[in-house]
């Protein structure tokens, strides 16, 4: 690592819906995303016990989220859900959170998912939380673009 260079850390990225959040992590030196888990939220919110056991196992030194928005950059039905998941997110980790446009994620996601199941490197049927945390992944590498 060159001198001066900020010191590489890791990041682990949400992708927040209302049954399932993604979860994906990567780190600043290989830039890399990769899919971890779903996490359940269910109608009294998400699951903060495993949110909490899941940054303390990846001691993660920031935090994205998917933000998002409709095809034109409107605001979606879930953004405001999102946002508010973020910040409650903030005050649990005591972390840096930052919001990032999950436009298209879940869609990037299960073409990744498809052409990993028709190359033969994944065997078993497609399931919502491997798209999930894969759309985490996606999440997570458009943060690594914009840092």
């Amino acid at each position: 690592m060159p001198e001066g260079a900020p010191a590489p850390f890791v990041v682990v990225a949400f992708d927040f819906g209302t049954r399932r959040i993604g979860v994906a992590s990567g780190d600043t030196l290989t830039r890399t995303a990769h899919p971890r888990s779903t996490l359940t939220c269910g109608p009294n919110g998400p699951d903060w016990a495993s949110l909490r056991k899941v940054i303390a196992d990846l001691a993660p030194a920031r935090l994205a989220v998917g933000e998002p928005y409709n095809a034109d950059g409107t605001p979606g039905p879930l953004t405001e859900a999102a946002r508010r998941f973020a910040t409650e997110l903030r005050s649990v980790s005591s972390l840096p959170v930052d919001l990032v446009d999950e436009r298209w994620s879940s869609q990037d996601a299960e073409e990744r998912l498809r052409a990993q199941r028709a190359s033969g490197l994944r065997t078993r049927r497609l399931s919502r939380g491997d798209v999930d945390a894969t759309a985490a992944a996606v999440i997570l590498e458009r943060w690594f673009d914009g840092h």
